[in-house]
């Protein structure tokens, strides 16, 4: 057994010891002991703790791999947060002011993706080790909200009927307006049999929707999600933000971020999140690549009452960005990319005079190397925020303020 001081702590939440030396629950100032393999330590042991070490909430925390720093205090996960942000910035030569961080708050989460197989005696669900295929039956999660947590008896039930003995089914869970919106990947085949059981199921869970490798199974009413004013129809597999809290506070940014453009263009408007919002004080064209978002987008807009019209388009920004005399008509743009970013729309506004871009990122690095285009571009960062809907996980996201200063919102 070998001491080591931890220095700092790593994108993905380990503490980074002399060497690198890679340790996992542990935290920055702190002694500890273990027996040195490759760039890793097993069998570790707490010498000297930080003042910033605390008992982790949930009971499944050393087995689950869902968390990494439950044993942190908030105020240290907070800065980590940050600094993750402010480092994928510095490698792209940015110095951009960060304002601060939203974080939601514990027992928030709406979205999850259990994991479940059956078992002699039942079933269990919940997530799988750190790093490992071993499931783990979570009794009770932190994280998700009351309402999503109903999901995990529901995903046993489903594993049941419809998990081979020998691989497991993936839910996707999402709570929404009345019940839950459900979407089951690597079930048994829909046969007869299912068919009768599933929608059995899934009325005595509070289910919705319930799709069965991308087959519906079972509707008893149509999932909706409130933005606003409109109630969006939602396709299956729709993206939600995790947390209300969390789209709250997107929203909030972008609002403040195109304060003043009379016309915004929504690039990967997903269901309308930001949409939605923008269109009660001005006309939005959203742009999406996913045509039943494209659709339920639109169809909420058409029967919210909004004060301004949304026109909506399904396009694949990544293959065909929109130009710069598509740009030209809008006062600012809003871009809501996937974790991969949206280096070719970049490139495009970079070399357009689109006064204001709010760009709301869930990947730092991506984020960071599409604003070093713009920057090059003539854009300067105003501000950036750090939004943490995944409490005690390395997922970050971040909403920015971007302007051209020679450009003004609601230019003529």
């Amino acid at each position: 057994m070998q001491n080591y001081e931890i220095k700092a702590l790593g994108r993905q939440g380990d503490g980074i010891a002399e060497g690198p030396v890679f340790i996992p629950r542990t935290l920055p100032g702190e002694i500890v002991s273990g027996q040195r393999d490759g760039d890793r330590v097993t069998d570790v042991r707490i010498v000297t703790p930080s003042a910033d070490r605390v008992a982790p909430p949930c009971r499944h925390f050393k087995s689950c791999g869902g968390c990494q720093m439950q044993h942190a205090s908030d105020a240290l996960v907070a800065d980590w947060k940050v600094g993750i942000v402010r480092t994928a910035l510095a490698a792209q030569s940015l110095d951009a002011p960060i304002r601060g961080i939203e974080t939601s708050p514990t027992r928030s989460r709406r979205r999850a993706r259990f994991a479940a197989r059956r078992t002699k005696s039942g079933a269990l669900a919940g997530f799988h080790g750190r790093k490992s295929d071993v499931l783990v039956d979570v009794v009770d999660c932190p994280l998700i909200s009351d309402d999503l947590a109903k999901g995990l008896d529901l995903t046993r039930a489903l594993a049941v009927v419809g998990a081979s003995r020998k691989g497991e089914i993936l839910v996707q869970c999402n709570a929404v307006q009345g019940g839950l919106d459900v979407s089951v990947e690597d079930g048994k085949p829909l046969d007869q049999e299912l068919r009768i059981k599933l929608p059995q199921i899934a009325a005595e869970h509070g289910v919705l929707r319930l799709t069965w490798n991308g087959e519906l199974a079972a509707q008893l009413a149509p999932p909706q999600h409130k933005i606003g004013k409109a109630d969006v129809p939602l396709p299956p597999g729709a993206f939600l933000q995790a947390t209300e809290h969390g789209e709250k506070a997107l929203q909030a940014f972008v609002l403040e971020a195109t304060e003043g453009a009379h016309a915004v263009a929504d690039l990967f408007a997903g269901c309308g999140t930001f949409s939605l919002r923008l269109a009660e004080r001005g006309p939005v064209t959203a742009v999406e690549g996913d045509k039943p978002m494209t659709r339920a987008l639109q169809e909420a807009a058409n029967h919210a009452g909004l004060a301004y019209p949304v026109r909506s388009l399904t396009r694949d920004l990544f293959d065909d960005p929109l130009t710069e005399p598509e740009l030209a008509k809008f006062d600012a743009v809003v871009l809501d990319p996937p974790r991969a970013g949206a280096q070719a729309q970049a490139q495009r506004l970079a070399k357009s005079d689109v006064p204001v871009i709010a760009y709301i990122s869930c990947d730092p690095a991506s984020f960071a190397r599409d604003v070093r285009i713009l920057v090059d571009g003539g854009y300067q960062v105003e501000w950036v925020h750090v939004v943490d809907q995944f409490r005690w996980s390395p997922h970050t996201e971040v909403a920015a303020r971007l302007t051209k200063s020679h450009m003004q919102p609601g230019r003529d």
